[in-house]
């Protein structure tokens, strides 16, 4: 079993300002979780920055234009919406993002290695087609499947998103591609309030809201429930929106997961990618909150990665 962890430091630089949840502890929080002998076996390397034309493939060249031309002085910040927030290093930061989801799928498909784990930031499953939104800027999965597409020919890819949060942008950007399957489960209501069972695309994509309080156990049935049309589907790629805020300890949403939760996920995606292509997982880092329960549950995921 090979797994490789894509991370840079320069993602360190993003910072939307004192008291904002997607801080930079958050990746201090998952690399020093990652930094112990237990997870030795792990390749490690960095990312260099998504190309334009790579961005371009989601997003039209406007809006790429647009957010690379934000590059605020050292010190000072441009808040695009009421959460999301540019600074010096935010540019760099999303391009690392970007570049990460992109070299982690050349990876797979050249049989590299069998599984990546990009500890990245900014996040990217808010970012819509023409919109920056949710700590978000450039929609990382997205890029992820059009990329496997475009250079490596793959004609099927999904996306499986287990962030409290549902994943608007990564949905505004695929909906009506039945290329590429999104699969989500999320929090409802909650931030951004989309994400209803009834938002299915061309029938490629399936919604599983729960309702505030949902446990483990619920979270399990959903996603038992929605195994069968990825199944079903055949992918020849799974790239994974890993958030974390779904556990109980999370201060931006009230589902009740914990450590193990996730690490049930992650072992039934690596079962499920084992029968349907080759093994070739593509994990990127979304949210995540609390800095203990983050750091816990990021370690939960790369060791079923590296285990199953």
């Amino acid at each position: 079993m090979t797994v490789l962890l894509l991370t840079h430091r320069d993602g360190l630089a993003h910072d939307m300002g004192l008291g904002h949840p997607e801080c930079p502890d958050r990746l201090r929080a998952v690399l020093q979780a990652l930094d112990s002998e237990e997870f030795a076996d792990l390749l490690r390397d960095e990312p260099e920055e998504a190309s334009v034309e790579q961005l371009t493939r989601v997003h039209p060249a406007d809006y790429v234009a647009a957010i690379l031309a934000i590059r605020p002085q050292p010190g000072d910040r441009i808040a695009l919406d009421g959460d999301t927030v540019m600074s010096a290093g935010s540019a760099r930061a999303a391009l690392l993002a970007a570049g990460a989801a992109v070299r982690a799928v050349d990876e797979v498909c050249t049989g590299k290695v069998l599984r990546v784990f990009c500890a990245t930031r900014p996040p990217g499953h808010h970012a819509e087609t023409r919109k920056p939104m949710g700590f978000c800027f450039f929609s990382n999965a997205v890029v992820a499947a059009r990329h496997a597409q475009a250079v490596h020919g793959l004609a099927r890819v999904a996306i499986l998103d287990f962030d409290v949060h549902h994943g608007n942008g990564t949905q505004d950007c695929m909906k009506d591609d039945p290329s590429i399957l999104f699969v989500s489960s999320q929090q409802m209501p909650l931030y951004p309030g989309s994400g209803a069972a009834s938002e299915t695309g061309v029938g490629n994509v399936f919604n599983a809201p729960l309702p505030p309080g949902a446990t483990g156990e619920a979270f399990r049935a959903a996603w038992e429930n929605l195994f069968p049309a990825i199944e079903a589907f055949a992918p020849q790629l799974i790239v994974v929106s890993a958030g974390f805020d779904a556990h109980a300890r999370d201060p931006l949403a009230q589902l009740r997961l914990h450590e193990e939760d996730f690490a049930w996920i992650t072992t039934q995606i690596c079962a499920l990618a084992d029968r349907c292509c080759s093994g070739r997982v593509v994990s990127l880092l979304e949210g995540g909150y609390d800095l203990e329960a983050l750091a816990a549950s990021a370690a939960a995921h790369v060791r079923s990665l590296l285990r199953s």
